[in-house]
């Protein structure tokens, strides 16, 4: 009987190895071919952990990061709280014309655009002002332009063909990027480049780019280049007719791009102002009358923008407004800000007791455009647990998720019924230094009860770029048979 109790433990111990790995056979496929993965299911009703894979290693996760900022900035403020841009002066108006200074206070909200600033141009307008004799200055306090410490950022102090890179600043316009209209005119000729709230741009263009016929082929190109402090467009290629765009790209200097904007909006609605724009994040003196405030989106809806159309602007703003809120001193950098969030994921995940962490994750950024960031798949599940059992804070957290079969995004638009309609989601993707595929979010169980969910899948040393469509079609298939099973 000794000998065949030994030989049953030697047959059953291998099996429940693949028994448990059989949980996840899709990502464990990945993981043998050199990827990094990790994998976990809970069952919100009671915490028990339906299946894991490597639940605990910490991995890349890109924008899977923006649920932290997210949850973070709920605890701290109401949904419904809005962030107030103002025009403040010291001086008195005399018959229209406002002698002195006339500052713009930012209050670090992200969703400000070129609507807003012709709001507040409006405000003005409206109170019979039509003069300014003295300088417009940007206060960008609660925490003025922040040191570039991503590749991407550093890289667009100098030139960017892109958007996504902007510098960080509490006060910037259109997610601190220049608004570029291009719109052909006839073939042969230039086509006009200028603003899309303003008809002429307040910066430097350089170059034309050629109107040709509608069925001509699009070669335009438009860069943004800054020399001696200043931002120039340069501009070159062919745009055919009836294919007007507008495009983005990233300010050197948001603060002061908004500051550029604002006067060129001020002039055009027909407000005189002498002065220059200077830039300061000075705290403003308390005596001062407010002229003019804008509130921009609500954090509700400010979350929900950035976690479905993953906007980096956005996260990263969220997390320096959060760290000058709850330390009541401007953050010097986004990696020293973040580490609020590293306390609060640490302190959720404790709450809820999912797995035991062995250190505190690694977080640099809100956004995740920091590759150093590191989350296992239990970081964020408990996350997701803590925010599940936050009655009041949840459903503004739950609805920023995406739902596969409305995301925007045609590669989670694909997949079992109940995968496009009982999960809710974020993703997360990355290039470089290795290839980055990630979801996590929730699934309705059958019952109606919940799981949250976390898949990160890595590149490794053996496999340092996983195509995202097969790290995707892997999480999505082995999350569909957690799905099959509740």
């Amino acid at each position: 009987m000794r000998r065949l109790t030994l030989c049953l433990l030697t047959i059953l111990i291998p099996f429940s190895a693949r028994a448990e790995r059989a949980d996840w056979s899709d990502l464990a496929a990945l993981e043998k071919e050199g990827a990094r993965v990790s994998a976990v299911a809970v069952d919100l009703a009671g915490n028990r952990v339906i299946s894991g894979l490597n639940a605990d290693s910490p991995l890349t996760p890109a924008s899977l990061t923006k649920l932290t900022i997210t949850a973070a900035a709920l605890e701290t403020w109401p949904a419904d709280k809005a962030f107030k841009t103002q025009l403040l002066t010291g001086a008195q108006v005399q018959n229209g014309e406002l002698p002195g200074d006339l500052i713009l206070q930012g209050a670090g909200d992200p969703s400000l655009d070129d609507h807003s600033l012709w709001s507040l141009a409006a405000q003005l307008r409206g109170a019979g002002i039509t003069a300014i004799r003295g300088r417009l200055i940007v206060n960008a306090s609660p925490f003025g332009l922040v040191a570039c410490e991503t590749e991407d950022r550093c890289k667009a102090l100098e030139r960017s063909d892109t958007a996504y890179n902007a510098p960080l600043s509490a006060i910037g316009v259109d997610f601190g990027n220049w608004c570029v209209s291009v719109r052909p005119t006839t073939p042969g000729s230039p086509a006009a480049v200028r603003g899309c709230g303003v008809t002429t741009l307040p910066i430097a263009v350089e170059g034309t780019i050629r109107t040709v016929s509608a069925s001509g082929r699009q070669t335009f190109w438009v860069e943004r280049v800054t020399r001696a402090g200043a931002d120039v467009l340069r501009v070159s290629g062919d745009i055919p007719m009836e294919r007007g765009q507008e495009l983005y790209r990233s300010m050197s200097n948001p603060a002061q791009g908004v500051g550029l904007l604002f006067r060129q909006i001020l002039r055009e609605i027909g407000i005189k102002i002498d002065g220059a724009v200077q830039v300061t994040a000075s705290i403003a003196p308390e005596k001062l009358d407010i002229l003019a405030e804008y509130e921009g989106l609500t954090l509700r809806e400010q979350i929900g923008r950035m976690l479905r159309f993953s906007n980096n602007y956005i996260a990263d703003v969220l997390t320096l407004n959060l760290a000058a809120e709850t330390s009541g001193q401007p953050p010097a950098q986004l990696s020293t800000a973040a580490g609020t969030l590293v306390q609060f994921v640490s302190r959720a995940r404790q709450s809820v007791q999912i797995g035991k962490a062995e250190s505190p994750p690694a977080i640099f950024s809100g956004s995740g455009l920091t590759p150093e960031n590191r989350l296992s798949a239990n970081d964020l599940v408990g996350l997701l647990a803590y925010q599940y059992r936050d009655s009041r804070r949840f459903p503004a957290f739950y609805g920023g998720l995406t739902v596969p079969r409305d995301a925007p995004f045609q590669f989670l638009r694909t997949g079992s019924p109940a995968w496009l309609d009982r999960v809710a989601l974020k993703t997360g993707t990355m290039e470089q230094p290795h290839s980055v595929c990630g979801v996590a979010g929730y699934m309705r169980k059958r019952d109606n009860g919940w799981i949250a969910f976390a898949v990160i899948v890595n590149g490794g040393p053996r496999m340092l770029h996983v195509p995202i469509s097969r790290a995707m079609s892997a999480a999505r298939t082995d999350l569909e048979q957690v799905l099959d099973r509740n």
